[in-house]
């Protein structure tokens, strides 16, 4: 530990403003957070308007888009946010897991400012952050368990203890914001389309039953890939009879099956661990079915559930602030040749004991 560590380590840890950027895919976020809980600025520049033309993010754009637009949002969230630089006790970044042109835009922007501003640098994990978006909710009590859905990523994810991951399940192919994404396009919805999905879903008064991937019987893992290809098939189905495809009867089958399978899944995970709460993560956590469900299941289970705000599923600097409050606190830095790491493990970024 340097000298600047064994500083702050030994000094409170209950006092400070952390500047925090998040940059791993197509949203640039700076966020000004005191103590790890108080949201002061959580500034959120999305490339949704770039990205749509082309159905999906592309990784050069992305990247560019945040060399463009990384200096003006970070100066926009200190002057919502009141403060200065020479305010700011430690920067926060997310390292991993994403794209890793767009993850080096805000890693090097962060080592730049750490190394400028003489304080210290905290490499977080991405969905860390997802998780801990919880922690700035209310206060999560161990053991939890996450039900992580996103675009990248689907994953139950165990909480023994603070700042302890342990990963029982996870996508074995497409993920469920990916899988929303690919139905949405097949049903003429613009990027992204799980949202358009969702309000067609609860519109919807018939329900096209579709098939449900449960896997091995002890397994907590996903796949969606066979589901996409069932709505695909039914689509080319009608087609093929002269008849017009249901799109929303489709939306409401494929919705079903999605949230059927994630929810039973995690509920199981929760009874078999002894979980003492149950957390939703991620941005698909925004969708409207997924919430209610889970709400109903939780609350016949008496199991407590945290559910971020919408703001707080989109990926957003606030939440990786979030997470880097668990580092922060045991005097756990990065050093200044942080990399930035598309692939990063949950597992491994867990706080030393």
């Amino acid at each position: 530990m340097s000298e600047l560590d064994n500083e702050i380590a030994s000094s409170s840890k209950s006092n400070y403003i952390m500047l925090a950027i998040e940059t791993s895919c197509d949203e640039t976020s700076v966020a000004v957070v005191r103590n790890g809980r108080e949201v002061l600025s959580n500034i959120i520049s999305s490339q949704i308007e770039t990205h749509k033309k082309f159905g999906g993010v592309v990784p050069e754009i992305a990247s560019r888009k945040h060399v463009e637009s990384i200096t003006a949002i970070l100066e926009e969230a200190l002057r919502e946010a009141q403060v200065g630089l020479t305010d700011i006790d430690t920067i926060a970044v997310t390292q991993g897991p994403g794209l890793i042109g767009a993850l080096l835009v805000g890693v090097v922007a962060a080592k730049s400012l750490a190394l400028a501003l003489d304080v210290p640098l905290i490499g977080t994990h991405h969905i860390a952050g997802h998780i801990y978006a919880n922690h700035l909710m209310g206060d999560i009590v161990y053991p939890a368990l996450a039900l992580v859905v996103s675009g990248g990523h689907t994953e139950i994810v165990l909480l023994e203890q603070e700042g302890k991951f342990r990963i029982l399940g996870r996508t074995r192919d497409d993920a469920v914001g990916e899988a929303y994404d690919k139905v949405a396009r097949a049903l003429q919805f613009p990027y992204p389309g799980g949202p358009y999905v969702d309000r067609l879903a609860q519109e919807a008064t018939e329900e096209i039953v579709l098939p449900r991937a449960w896997l091995e019987p002890d397994s907590y893992d996903f796949s969606f890939s066979g589901l996409k290809s069932a709505v695909l098939s039914e689509i080319n189905r009608s087609r093929m009879k002269g008849e017009s495809p249901d799109f929303s009867a489709l939306a409401k089958g494929f919705q079903q099956s999605v949230i059927d399978v994630v929810t039973s899944k995690a509920i199981k995970a929760a009874k078999e661990f002894n979980v003492r709460q149950m957390l939703l993560c991620g941005g698909v956590a925004a969708n409207r079915g997924l919430r209610d469900k889970l709400s109903s299941l939780c609350e016949e289970a008496g199991l407590p559930l945290l559910i971020p705000t919408n703001q707080l599923c989109t990926d957003n600097a606030a939440m990786i602030a979030a997470a880097a409050d668990l580092k922060w606190r045991r005097g756990e830095f990065s050093s200044l040749d942080l990399k930035a790491e598309p692939i990063l493990s949950l597992e491994d970024w867990s706080v030393n004991d």
